[in-house]
């Protein structure tokens, strides 16, 4: 119990003793516009749609909602709390509430660390894209002219070419790095210092670029909204994405998903959250903040599915449409059948009615399958749906060139948005541990750390780099944020105590804890971590680690040859997803350990006193 009370008073004067030189919001607008940017990114345009057309169109909504309600607004509401309260950095929350847990908020840092070399990369290939989006035709419509008519374009796609040649220049294998791609140095450079010029300021400069990057999003998303609707054939994806099939419903891995989608899509556990609500007045109403930038996350992936959704229903359409006429100028060769007499509508019963009078002759002919469903079928998630997917859709669509450039502006805005975020969740946590002397300005601690990552991130340059981003993208956040997310729940509900900190929201917001937070922390919601990091980890052990590889000399290529990592990098995972959680069992063993030396210490000085007393 002396931890609990060394707690209460180290608790009690947190807000005091900073209160004075602590930087604050300009106003409330631009703090919930600075949340709502970190908490809308990616994710939401190129991952939720993803889930909705895999799991069961609408049926995914389900578990969706449940995982919100029950995993996502009770971990927001308890670090938008927990920051405002303790007016601290993620490091000197947790210290604060025990030296014991020091090592989430290091954790924390870490994890916003690995997440901002990746990706920022992100930000890096948008920007290769935007600048190439001024061309007509768009780079990526048409195959290189080359005297090879065996070349790798006319293999793949002229999408898949410009994206794993042009811009990649991808190597066959993880192991072969070879060199850095000079075009995606400067971008990377360049997406650095967009970073940098954001966050030199702190919040004082992310407050004012965020009137921007948070909102010109759904200006875009609105365009695309109008627009998508209009296309012929939207329906038809619209169609796809949103018919329910609740029988997914039975599946564990749809639960998994739908679980982990709102935790990574709130960007919870990086600390990001905590460090922006420090800046809050003591007396703030952190419970409808929560609630409403959340829910506004989960409205935001819904409207931006149905522009997604319909142009990849227009562009299915398209490809259906051309498919079908092919066929149909293949049989009116074939069977001297006048212009005009066989159409897209009447094909399928021209067919049958060919196929019973000449079998031999329609057998002989290379008729494809034409499928509309088929063709909506493929889509992807990540950066496939975004730079091979989505980019095929629009140079279909009249004006390509104006629907590019909106694209990647859209993604790039969303993309730095949430790089504040990540910046934040460094920077304040380093201030806070006071390492660092104070005669160095917050500018050159933003620009080192920008720098540094700028340096690290040039692996994703590489030949090989693709191969290192999609590691990092599955070992370097998933696993620890888990591990983050249920330490927090424990450090507040039982450490730090419930009815404490009940008292402490009802400082803050003048009402008390209603049920539902308090069974959301202290019960269902750890119990709901433990479970999912439970099925992460078995979905992950299943299968022996592999990745993807694009390779011209497969003999199957276009598709891509599936090998198994070496060793090496299979130890490099393991310590990528392990480093955070460690930081958690090294900084808690070291006060432990610290602790009794004192203690021994102490029982030493006594010991030594008194036999010079007796003597």
């Amino acid at each position: 119990m002396a931890i609990d009370k060394a707690t209460v008073s180290v608790v009690s004067n947190a807000g005091n003793e900073q209160e004075e030189d602590r930087p604050k919001w300009d106003n409330k607008f631009q703090y919930l516009l600075t949340c709502a940017g970190f908490a809308v990114g990616l994710g939401n345009i190129w991952r939720f749609p993803y889930l909705c057309q895999t799991y069961g169109g609408g049926a995914f909504l389900i578990p969706y909602s449940l995982a919100l309600i029950f995993v996502g607004i009770p971990l927001f509401h308890l670090e938008l709390a927990i920051g405002q309260r303790l007016r601290k950095g993620s490091i000197g929350v947790w210290n604060s509430i025990s030296p014991y847990l020091g090592g989430v908020g290091i954790a924390s840092m870490l994890v916003s660390f690995l997440m901002g070399l990746y990706y920022n990369t992100i930000l890096a290939w948008v920007l290769w894209y935007f600048f190439h989006s001024f061309q007509d035709p768009l780079p990526w419509k048409n195959c290189p002219k080359l005297n090879d008519n065996q070349t790798e374009c006319e293999q793949s796609t002229p999408v898949d070419y410009f994206w794993y040649r042009k811009t990649l220049n991808i190597s066959n294998d993880i192991n072969v790095s070879g060199e850095l791609q000079w075009w995606l140095v400067i971008c990377l450079a360049t997406a650095w210092i967009i970073v940098f010029m954001c966050t030199i300021k702190g919040i004082e400069s992310i407050g004012k670029a965020v009137y921007i990057t948070s909102t010109f999003p759904y200006l875009i998303l609105l365009i695309f909204f109008v627009r998508g609707l209009t296309l012929p054939g939207a329906i038809y994806g619209l169609n796809y994405l949103f018919t329910p099939d609740l029988t997914v419903l039975a599946q564990p891995k749809v639960w998994l998903d739908a679980a982990t989608q709102i935790y990574f899509s709130l960007s919870l556990g990086f600390g990001g959250f905590i460090a922006f609500s420090s800046y809050n007045p003591p007396k703030n109403d952190c419970e409808a903040d929560a609630v409403g930038v959340a829910i506004l996350n989960s409205i935001t992936s819904l409207f931006a599915s149905i522009p997604l959704f319909s142009i990849l229903g227009f562009k299915a359409n398209v490809a259906y449409c051309s498919c079908l006429d092919k066929n149909v100028l293949l049989i009116t060769n074939e069977f001297d059948i006048q212009d005009g007499s066989i159409t897209r509508d009447n094909y399928a019963s021209w067919l049958d009615n060919l196929n019973d009078t000449h079998h031999d002759k329609i057998s002989n002919l290379d008729l494809k399958n034409c499928d509309l469903k088929d063709f909506l079928d493929q889509s992807a998630s990540g950066t496939g749906l975004a730079f091979i997917i989505f980019t095929e859709a629009i140079i279909q669509m009249p004006g390509s060139q104006v629907w590019s450039i909106l694209f990647f502006i859209m993604l790039f805005s969303l993309g730095l948005s949430s790089m504040f975020g990540n910046i934040e969740g460094v920077v304040a946590p380093l201030l806070d541990l006071k390492l660092l002397p104070k005669y160095i300005p917050k500018e050159v601690i933003t620009g080192i750390i920008c720098m540094v990552s700028f340096v690290i991130a040039l692996t994703f340059t590489l030949a090989s780099g693709n191969y290192w981003f999609e590691i990092f993208d599955t070992f370097a956040v998933s696993l620890p944020l888990l591990i983050i997310a249920f330490f927090e729940f424990i450090g507040v509900a039982y450490v730090y105590g419930m009815d404490k900190f009940g008292d402490d929201f009802k400082f803050m917001t003048g009402r008390r804890l209603n049920l539902y937070w308090r069974l959301t922390w202290k019960y269902i919601s750890p119990l709901t971590m433990v479970l999912v990091f439970m099925a992460f980890l078995i979905k992950q052990v299943q299968v022996a680690l592999s990745y993807e590889a694009w390779n011209p000399n497969y003999d199957e290529f276009p598709q891509k040859e599936v090998k198994e990592y070496k060793s090496w990098v299979v130890f490099f995972c393991v310590i990528l997803a392990a480093l955070p959680a460690i930081s958690i069992l090294v900084t808690a063993l070291y006060h432990l350990l610290r602790s009794k030396f004192k203690a021994t210490r102490g029982e030493l000085k006594i010991t030594f006193h008194n036999e010079a007393f007796e003597q």
